[in-house]
């Protein structure tokens, strides 16, 4: 029996004055994808394909891509590589689309396969990192990850 507490869906949509050519790569490049999250990420954008990324210098995030579909679908496994940890890699799913509007992109994200108190720690991460993949994928430096360095 399923139960209830398991359906939590963190949902976050932004706008960003850019193109979806422009926006993809912050999620299948290991260099744009550290420009907005993360210190160090290994990235193989192809179903099947490792998603790693250390978001904070002790915090990584594991799981692998389950599609991948150019300028306007990324999806990818979730779960932390810490020992012990209630969402292992891969327990989780992550769905990134990107819809154009004009000269701008609608990105919507689902996080999927969360409890609600898992949904609610996530849903502050995605509060945290989605207005700095605004500033990147705009262009602009977002500036040092405050979590980075206060993680370190």
């Amino acid at each position: 029996m399923a139960t209830s507490d398991q359906s939590d869906v963190v949902e976050r949509e932004v706008r960003i004055a850019a193109r979806p050519e422009t926006i993809f790569p912050f999620f299948t490049d290991p260099a744009k994808m550290v420009r907005w999250k993360g210190v160090h990420a290994t990235l193989d954008p192809r179903p099947g394909g490792v998603y790693r990324v250390d978001v904070t210098g002790r915090d990584v995030a594991r799981g692998e891509y389950v599609e991948v579909t150019l300028y306007s679908r990324v999806v990818f496994t979730w779960g932390w590589e810490e020992e012990g940890n209630p969402i292992p890699p891969g327990a989780s799913t992550v769905e990134i689309t990107l819809t154009p509007d004009g000269d701008e992109t609608i990105v919507r994200l689902r996080h999927l396969g969360l409890t609600a108190e898992q949904g609610s720690s996530h849903a502050e991460g995605w509060e945290h990192f989605l207005p700095r993949l605004v500033i990147a994928a705009e262009g602009r430096e977002p500036g040092p990850d405050p979590w980075v360095t206060n993680h370190t």
